[in-house]
């Protein structure tokens, strides 16, 4: 009989197998430990429960708020690039249905850098400081929900102004830039309507970074559950179409956290995330509403976050006349209209505009 050896190999194999249990860390080891992320304990809710919470919100007919306002410029954001801009003071006045006036201030000066209305048809932003000599002081007229893409130059172009400091015109040049209608839906939210749409309820649970609230940092990943009400309508074909998404978070209790809207080719409009709770105006009547509110317009690629300076001095429940929210040129601004540059460039209007301007003809 011939004995043979064993190839090399095997004697290496063998020898890594004794080494991994001897040394206690080898792959086998059942007390090598993975860091997961921590499941966190959620509560349950009931359809109805979720539907009281989205009409507690709905409550607020009208209200007047002085906030801080801070614009974050996501231009760039495929490139992880960001600009953020320090806060502004703002002067809120918002009544249903669509109605908003909005006053953005230099803090400290209480310098007026816009102002802006929407009746929820049109809006009107008069730009009156550019950072710098002046000279691109504007009126800008336009239509909400009219698509101005077309439109290459950014009002923020013009507003370069070498005479100006970089951190003016960047806050100029932000501010400028927004529409005041992108927050009727985040502060007058529209109350469920089961007669008109349809509501879905189901659950998702997403990872996210967990904070530890002592220290007010990000501490380790979570796996946080929310409830999804989803609103869906049906379109002139007669076809299913999502309208809004509401996400409630189950941790802790059940509480409105985000909305979401969508246009109808079902693409995210606005993303509005609700943040910590508290009481509004000093009567006690309005408790558990967001006392801060950031809403992200991903089309128009910019973010702004609201938060109330003294939530005990917000005013809710007036009633405003109509033309508080029709802004008028008393500074004898030059003026661009939108939808004529629009029409201009084309040839023809934008079906938003054509469908006002056919309302008024009829």
């Amino acid at each position: 009989m011939f004995i043979t050896k064993p190839p090399v190999r095997l004697y290496i194999f063998i020898l890594i197998i004794s080494a991994s249990f001897i040394s206690g860390c080898g792959v086998f080891n059942p007390k090598v430990k993975v860091k997961r992320a921590v499941l966190l304990k959620t509560e349950d809710a009931s359809r109805a429960d979720l539907i009281n919470q989205v009409n507690n919100l709905a409550r607020v007919n009208s209200m007047y708020a002085k906030v801080d306002l801070k614009f974050e410029d996501n231009s760039y954001a495929e490139l992880g690039v960001a600009d953020r801009y320090k806060s502004a003071d703002g002067l809120i006045v918002v009544q249903r249905p669509e109605n908003i006036q909005l006053k953005v201030q230099i803090p400290f000066i209480k310098t007026d850098i816009v102002q802006m209305t929407s009746d929820g048809e049109k809006f009107r932003v008069a730009v009156l400081e550019d950072g710098g000599d002046g000279k691109n002081r504007v009126f800008v007229r336009g239509t909400n929900n009219a698509d101005y893409s077309v439109l290459k130059k950014d009002l923020a172009e013009k507003m370069e102004n070498e005479g100006s400091t970089k951190e003016l015109k960047q806050n100029v040049n932000a501010f400028s830039n927004l529409r005041p209608q992108h927050f009727t839906d985040a502060m007058l939210v529209r109350p469920i309507d089961t007669n008109k749409f349809t509501y879905v309820q189901s659950t998702i649970t997403q990872e996210e970074v967990g904070l530890d609230e002592k220290k007010k940092r990000p501490e380790s990943w979570v796996l946080r559950g929310y409830y999804l009400l989803d609103e869906y309508a049906k379109d002139s074909q007669g076809d299913i179409q999502i309208t809004r998404r509401f996400w409630f978070d189950r941790v802790g209790r059940v509480r409105l956290a985000r909305q979401q809207i969508f246009d109808a080719d079902g693409e995210i409009e606005s993303d509005i995330v609700y943040g910590q709770e508290g009481r509004l105006t000093g009567s006690g009547e309005y408790n558990n509403l967001p006392l801060e509110i950031e809403v992200t317009r991903p089309k128009e690629k910019y973010k702004m976050r609201l938060r109330y300076q003294s939530p005990e001095t917000v005013s809710i429940g007036k009633t405003y006349p109509q033309e508080a929210f029709v802004l008028e040129n008393i500074w004898n601004l030059p003026e661009i209209d939108l939808d004529n540059k629009v029409i201009e460039m084309t040839g023809k209007a934008p079906p938003r505009i054509r469908q006002v301007i056919e309302a008024r003809s009829q």
